[in-house]
């Protein structure tokens, strides 16, 4: 059975703005940034948000002050004025709001592995916790609880908060039940749900007028209703949010993030500020995580290191690997470069009180020798993979590429250039290049002139960028037909055969020619052209 923790953040917009106020005060009292939310907004006079609405403005979000003041949501800003002489008001910012809520997710990270937050259907004011399995690292499910609930209150925000097997039930208990802290028993979600009203069941505003007309006025009136009458009435939504809440239909979750396959974390005694302790604490845990990894034979591609900060941030950091590793020291190394890397630094401020690992890909491990080495000084395997490693997280992703084999006959078309830490892993094996085939290719065919002694015959001399080359010896042809699958819109699109050769001039340099076409087959004159270089 799951456990879901619902979150409300009551006034969410107005604290995510008293926040981001104080954090750009403590900024710059400390010297480190001159920017000031402008106009200055003071907490304890009534404050509100609007955004436009019928017939003109419209209050959408109210601080305690607001509310004292006898304000209402949705009421027009003039009406407001009239009431409040000293009101303060700010346009809403939905954006802001939803990126703030993301990082408080990336925050709750700390409590489990899989967080939500909640969707405009819900609110998007509030976040789902599933806790299955973690509550017992916390103490309990009522530790967890009053640590969260704590937390959330220290860092100006003001939460209700409840655990229940369903995120539906627990979102109606935290929403419109009277204590801001509750849990829900295992299968008791019927009996919190029945004195509630239909607004818990998170339905249409136009639905609840009508259930108000027809005299249902709490949860419990519907759940012992007939259901087709019910559906007739209000269609399908209304008994798929009851059931829902109630546990007869899943309600899957949307989280921040996929759910990791591994994760450590740890908890400091002491906030910590400088990248030297945090390369230290995250070495630790990637030893402890070394041994997950090593007892089931797997090392991994990418990984996520979470930084929780003391004022309810959090920093992350999501490295790709070329090859699967376990090695504490060398990934330990990329994250030191990577740290170098930010574009503001660390951003400690109060610093970081806690740390977690997340591994989010991981691949199988092949066994390797690692004593007695046949020939004292040879290359590790792994050696390439450590040094695009060095690389991506000197220069940023996308910095390091390589080649990917396509699914083509024609040769330009059979690579492509892609991230260096995508793909198959670079320690393990791959093929030899065929002997007859360049390495790299030119950007683009260029065309040559060429002298065969028959028309279909290999070229004894060609022409190329003004240069006459004599052929001493030529291989092939190779033969390569258009890719029969690919449609043509235009007619000078269409592929014809090509024959490849590879031809030494006199002086000992390799080229890689084709003539584009068949004598009196392709309906037009065959071409030559040079494709590659032979180093």
């Amino acid at each position: 059975m799951s456990r879901i923790v619902s979150i409300w953040l009551r006034s969410w917009p107005i604290a995510r703005l008293l926040r981001a106020q104080a954090r750009q005060e403590a900024r710059a009292a400390s010297g480190s940034s001159a920017d000031i939310l402008s106009p200055w907004v003071d907490a304890r006079r009534p404050l509100v948000l609007v955004a436009p609405g019928k017939g003109g403005p419209r209050l959408v979000a109210l601080n305690r002050a607001a509310e004292k003041s006898g304000l209402v949501h949705g009421e027009l800003l003039t009406n407001a004025r009239s009431k409040a002489l000293d009101l303060q008001s700010r346009d809403a910012d939905p954006a802001a709001d939803d990126a703030a809520l993301r990082k408080l997710g990336l925050w709750c990270l700390r409590y489990t592995p899989i967080v939500a937050p909640w969707d405009e259907e819900n609110g998007a004011d509030g976040l789902f916790l599933d806790i299955t399995g973690c509550a017992h690292l916390f103490g309990g499910e009522e530790r967890l609880l009053d640590d969260l609930a704590a937390r959330l209150r220290r860092f100006g925000l003001r939460p209700r908060l409840a655990i229940a097997d369903t995120p539906g039930a627990g979102w109606a208990r935290a929403r419109h039940g009277r204590a801001d802290v509750c849990i829900v028993p295992s299968g008791g979600e019927a009996q919190i749900l029945d004195n509630l009203p239909p607004a818990a069941l998170r339905l249409p505003q136009t639905m609840l007028i009508d259930l108000r007309r027809l005299g249902f006025r709490r949860i419990g009136d519907l759940i012992h209703q007939p259901r087709a009458p019910l559906t007739a009435r209000f269609g399908a939504e209304l008994l798929r949010r009851l059931d829902q809440a109630l546990g007869r239909e899943p309600e899957p979750l949307s989280p921040l993030g996929p759910p990791p396959l591994y994760r450590v974390q740890t908890s400091f005694i002491e906030p910590i500020a400088t990248q030297a302790h945090v390369v230290e604490a995250a070495t630790r845990l990637l030893q402890r995580l070394a041994a997950d990894l090593e007892a089931d034979g797997v090392g991994t591609r990418k990984l996520r290191l979470l930084l929780f900060r003391v004022d309810g941030e959090a920093l992350a950091l999501t490295l790709g690997l070329a090859a699967p590793s376990r090695d504490a020291g060398h990934i330990a190394r990329l994250i030191a470069l990577r740290l170098e890397r930010l574009p503001e630094g660390l951003e400690a401020d109060f610093g970081f009180e806690a740390a977690g690992l997340h591994v989010l890909a991981a691949e199988r491990m092949a066994e390797r020798q690692s004593l007695l080495a046949v020939a004292e000084g040879a290359a590790e395997p792994e050696g390439l993979a450590r040094l695009v490693d060095r690389l991506q997280q000197r220069l940023g992703p996308g910095a390091v590429r390589r080649l990917h084999p396509r699914q083509s006959h024609i040769p330009e078309r059979a690579v492509e250039l892609r991230d260096a830490a995508d793909g198959p892993s670079l320690d393990q094996a791959v093929a030899e290049p065929s002997p007859s085939r360049p390495l790299l290719l030119l950007p683009s065919p260029e065309a040559a002139e060429v002298v065969a002694l028959i028309p279909e015959g290999p070229p004894r001399q060609f022409r190329w960028r003004g240069v006459l080359h004599q052929v001493a010896q030529a291989e092939g042809p190779e033969r390569i037909a258009p890719e029969w699958w690919r449609p043509m819109e235009r007619e000078a699109e269409r592929e014809v055969e090509r024959d490849y050769y590879v031809v030494e001039d006199v002086t000992g340099r390799r080229f890689w020619l084709y003539r584009a076409g068949i004598y009196g087959r392709s309906g037009m004159e065959p071409c030559w052209y040079v494709h590659g270089v032979f180093p």
